[in-house]
């Protein structure tokens, strides 16, 4: 388990928005930055694509939150290439905005213990904060495609904690009532949370 540990760094090559290749992409340089890492088992596959589409799609509002997204899977750089100069209504992505990291050795994916002995990687999301620690992860299986409007609240609810120093119940959003443990008793929060 990784939630409250450091994340695991990593240098690995990666097709950068620009469709560079950055041989030396690494963790350890988004620091200072929260990092949503995702996973994903192979390109020019079913899920895959609309996930990374997904993302890719409110890719802004990452951003806005001081944030990064960073995809991960075993296939090789040249493999994320061509996936990106795929059009996407024939399997491809596109234009995608954010890195793509290629584990080729498996390591990576081994490190976050998303690997499947199959060599193909779990779904697999870490919402890791400033400082380099992982604060949320969620794996799926294969067939289950990831809610990206959850990894953004998540994301919110990490950046409220942080500010505000209050706890976020379940179904919080931002906007939303959150838990002060130094003034709020639990009954009266409850009460207030039950409304």
């Amino acid at each position: 388990m990784l939630v409250t540990r450091p994340a695991p760094d990593f240098t690995a090559t990666a097709v950068l928005g620009d469709d560079t290749f950055d041989e030396e992409f690494s963790l350890a340089s988004l620091r200072g930055r929260y990092v949503v890492l995702l996973f994903y088992p192979l390109d020019f596959t079913f899920v895959c694509p609309t996930e990374i589409l997904a993302f890719n799609e409110v890719l802004d509002e990452f951003h806005a939150r001081d944030a990064e997204v960073v995809g991960v899977s075993v296939d090789s750089h040249y493999s994320h290439l061509a996936w990106k100069r795929t059009p996407v209504d024939d399997g491809g992505i596109g234009e995608i905005r954010f890195p793509l990291v290629s584990d080729l050795t498996k390591e990576i994916s081994r490190s976050y213990d998303v690997l499947l002995e199959d060599g193909v990687a779990l779904r697999g999301l870490f919402l890791i904060d400033r400082e380099g620690t992982v604060r949320h992860a969620v794996i799926n299986d294969l067939p289950l495609g990831r809610n990206v409007a959850e990894a953004l609240r998540m994301l919110d609810a990490l950046r409220h904690h942080e500010l505000h120093g209050t706890l976020c119940p379940a179904n919080w959003s931002d906007g939303k009532a959150s838990m002060d443990p130094t003034r709020d008793g639990v009954v009266d929060y409850l009460s207030r949370f039950a409304r």
